[in-house]
């Protein structure tokens, strides 16, 4: 088993009767059927249909746990706030929750599994994300081997960098099941269904070595298009097709 303290993520709340009708309006992904057991991976767009965060949607007792990276968290739960009205949700930064990635261990509970205030999420086979005070202990890997394994698993982690530039299909993202085309409207709802039909979309993600001791950031241009992810000798780039 190996184990990695991560950093690189912030959580937000989002709690109330309302939460899940709110969240099913906002994302690019059905929340409306999430069962309890599962998380899903999803995008949150502008009416243009430019991504503004990426972010695993976990289920908890009073509505949902929405990891992304920290430093969206606080401009994402502002904006998101924006759109409650009057709705019964509320919308609270919780990334000061100590978060853990584990992987190469097995574990045959189901794919969210809360036990107080930590839960436990299956993100791959031998693969987990730990959340909650019970986090603890000493990990011998870095954060970056857990970014690797993200990136070879090609989700993209939308950051400040990388912000409102690219529609979901220029990072794969209805590739790994991060949208859903048969759900009711979000906003960009009508440019990312666009985009899916009469094939408009001239730029995609690929995963490729990184350059010899480059150490390229997220939003750095490269081979004509731009890196989304970098860790471990391996990028993300969104280049042109």
């Amino acid at each position: 088993m190996e184990c990695a303290l991560l950093n690189r993520y912030g959580l937000l709340a989002v709690t109330g009767p309302d939460a899940r009708a709110f969240l099913h309006a906002q994302l690019t992904n059905d929340i409306e059927h999430l069962p309890a057991e599962r998380s899903i991976f999803a995008g949150w767009c502008t009416a243009k249909g430019r991504l503004l965060a990426t972010m695993r949607v976990i289920p908890s007792a009073e509505g949902f746990l929405l990891q992304l990276a920290r430093d969206l968290a606080p401009a994402v739960a502002k904006r998101l706030s924006m759109f409650i009205l009057r709705s019964k949700v509320k919308i609270s930064d919780e990334s000061s929750r100590p978060q853990m990635g584990v992987w190469n261990v097995d574990w045959d509970g189901p794919d969210v599994s809360w036990n107080g205030a930590d839960v436990k999420v299956r993100v791959a086979p031998q693969r987990f994300l730990m959340v909650g005070p019970g986090v603890s202990g000493t990990c011998a890997a870095s954060e970056d081997a857990w970014a690797l394994e993200e990136i070879r698993a090609g989700r993209p982690l939308i950051t400040a960098a990388t912000q409102d530039m690219f529609v979901p299909q220029m990072v794969n993202l209805e590739k790994i099941g991060g949208v859903d085309f048969q759900k009711g409207c979000y906003p960009g709802q009508e440019i990312v269904a666009r985009a899916q039909y009469r094939g408009e979309v001239k730029r995609r993600m690929v995963r490729l070595p990184a350059p010899a001791g480059a150490a390229l950031k997220p939003g750095e241009e490269f081979n004509g298009g731009t890196v989304v992810d970098a860790a471990g000798g391996e990028l993300l780039a969104v280049l042109p097709v």
